[in-house]
């Protein structure tokens, strides 16, 4: 297929699309799926040339970083993210709360409510807590450690009392530096563009 009629077949998967922001490996996705055969590279070379691409954010730094970007855990179910965000539905705003794993990067569990309190928060680690580890009694989830930002719900007597319940180790992110528990900002920003907004 020339370049030209390549190009009108990405605008049009790119048209189609309910999504915002979609980059070139979905599109190939697309593409092939329509039967359409290419290579990765001539995608994004064509969409790189007509501008097609997904915006992307260029950040600058802010003084000193207080971490180095690097948690890889070795195995699954030894860190675990987690973090919420809000969204506004037909019936008003909605807490979104989700915890993932660091190694897998798969969702453990989410949860949507009206509210947003400390008690919404554990929703997501319950789900994860009776499924990866086949139950919910004291100390089951002993190794496991989860990021969190400082969020108050994450900082509760409550919240934190049901993670020592669990055996699970507290571990907050830095203040403002997100980055620390970018695993679940990451799932967060891909739900927030593929489906919330």
């Amino acid at each position: 297929m020339p370049d030209p009629e390549l190009v009108e077949a990405i605008r049009a998967v790119l048209v189609a699309s309910p999504f915002h922001g979609e980059g070139h490996r979905k599109v190939w996705a697309r593409l092939r799926l329509q039967g359409v055969r290419t290579s990765k590279a001539r995608v994004l070379r064509l969409m790189r040339e007509h501008d097609l691409l997904a915006p992307s954010r260029v950040g600058s730094p802010r003084g000193p970083r207080n971490h180095d970007g690097t948690i890889l855990p070795d195995a699954v179910d030894t860190i675990w993210g987690t973090d919420m965000t809000t969204t506004w539905t037909g019936e008003g705003q909605a807490a979104v709360f989700v915890a993932v794993d660091h190694h897998s990067a798969g969702c453990v569990g989410l949860h949507a409510a009206r509210r947003g309190t400390r008690f919404e928060a554990l929703e997501p680690l319950r789900q994860g807590v009776r499924q990866h580890f086949g139950g919910f009694t004291k100390g089951i989830a002993a190794g496991l450690a989860l990021r969190h930002d400082h969020g108050s719900q994450y900082m509760s007597d409550a919240f934190q009392g049901e993670l020592e319940f669990l055996g699970i180790e507290s571990s907050p992110a830095f203040v403002r530096a997100p980055e620390g528990n970018g695993c679940a900002e990451r799932f967060i920003r891909t739900l927030k563009e593929n489906l919330l907004l």
